[in-house]
């Protein structure tokens, strides 16, 4: 029988030749080798170019920030305290560098995780500046000022007590160090050679690394847990939001809500949400916006459903409301048959879709919100009222209430 694709079919979003390619297909194989399944493996990976891992796998996500990856897997492998599954971090050396004490502290508690640091020597998605594992040899070929000998994280995991911590530098082994880094109980570490093209050398042969090459550091240690605690739940003395408002929606909805940066797209996804709470909805709300934050798309997901909501993710939006270019550039993809979707009027779109002047009415900070509120109009699901009722003791309220009324207009 063949074995569970970890590795997704979606395009690799390094550079040509990137060394970072090799790797992640040599992690989702040894992970296939060992039995794995997609629902048994959470992958965390990191803020850099070593970050954009994400949509590569089939498998549980999370993204950290950045040198924080490790950090997140041990929180991980000790909630899930099973030795079935398996927590794989992948960070670069920026990261590693960054976040160094959180890997010495998973080391030192032996955390049941694997760590994967793809060392290309050099901060990649700034521009190629040098990082604390960068050699001394990389550092004079980058004619680099900084004279500090650089980390041997290896050595550092080792003596901090990871169970099994191993340097690679030969593509040909990867696979095989891999299986045993990952089929080891307890902390490892494994150092993976990965070349920058673009901010390094071209070829493998240039790359002059560490002398030492796959030296297996092994401490003999028992796995690290945390004892089990039997205490109250945070939410017992937490009054929920009682119902003031009807709705008498049956199903599950999923909502997307998109536009530009600082036009109020998180905020009216926020509203939305806290109004089904109000009507007696579950409710889950989560935004994505660029790391520049205040330029480019903002888009925001919210999920309304009469039943628990146990997964949060929302691959067919049932609904769209998107209120400009940037937000319908970012979404358009999504929008499939049977999504109801209001555009701007502004936006030229080849999709049979409904036009509204949220923009005209409500301009460009309360256009989002316009949008929430002429959709609940037509749509029903609850009323209108209950987006008021969570706005009216706002310190801009005047101004949100301009904008839910604007959607009379309409």
């Amino acid at each position: 029988m063949e074995a569970e694709k970890i590795l997704t079919k979606a395009k690799m979003p390094f550079c040509p030749g990137c060394g970072h390619i090799v790797n992640t297909r040599s992690i989702t194989k040894a992970l296939q080798d060992l039995g794995y399944g997609t629902k048994d493996v959470v992958m965390v990976s990191d803020i850099g170019c070593s970050g954009l891992v994400d949509p590569l796998f089939a498998s549980h996500t999370i993204h950290g920030l950045h040198g924080r990856s490790p950090a997140l897997g041990v929180g991980v492998a000790l909630g899930l305290n099973n030795s079935k599954k398996k927590v794989i971090v992948i960070q670069g050396d920026g990261g590693a560098t960054i976040g160094l004490q959180h890997i010495l502290e998973a080391s030192r508690r032996n955390i049941d995780l694997t760590l994967v640091v793809f060392n290309n020597l050099l901060f990649g998605m700034t521009g190629g500046q040098v990082s604390g594992l960068s050699t001394n040899h990389f550092k004079d070929y980058k004619q680099s000022a900084d004279n500090a000998e650089p980390y041997d994280i290896v050595s550092l995991a080792h003596k901090a007590g990871a169970a099994f911590s191993i340097r690679v530098n030969d593509m040909k082994h990867f696979n095989e160090v891999l299986k045993e880094a990952i089929g080891t109980p307890g902390f490892s570490l494994v150092e993976m050679t990965s070349l920058c093209t673009s901010y390094s050398m071209k070829k493998m042969s240039e790359f002059q690394y560490y002398t030492v090459d796959e030296e297996r550091l092994v401490n003999d240690r028992r796995i690290g847990f945390t004892r089990v605690r039997k205490t109250k739940s945070l939410f017992k003395n937490i009054d929920g939001l009682s119902a003031q408002f009807p709705s008498n929606y049956k199903n599950r909805i999923g909502v997307v809500i998109a536009g530009s940066a600082g036009g109020g797209v998180q905020s009216a996804a926020v509203m939305l949400a806290q109004a089904g709470m109000l009507a007696g909805l579950h409710v889950s709300m989560k935004g994505e916006y660029p790391i520049t934050v205040g330029t480019g798309f903002s888009v925001a997901e919210v999920i309304l459903s009469k039943e628990k909501i146990h997964f949060t993710g929302l691959e067919k939006p049932n609904v769209m409301l998107v209120v400009t270019d940037d937000g319908w550039n970012k979404v358009s993809a999504r929008v499939s048959e049977e999504a109801t979707v209001f555009v701007d009027a502004k936006i030229r779109v080849n999709h049979s879709s409904k036009t509204r002047d949220f923009v005209k009415v409500a301009g460009k900070k309360g256009a989002a919100l316009s949008a929430v509120s002429h959709w609940l109009k037509e749509s029903g699901i609850f009323p209108v009222e209950a987006l008021e009722k969570v706005v009216e003791n706002h310190k801009y309220a005047e101004a949100l209430l301009s904008a839910i009324r604007s959607a009379e207009r309409l």
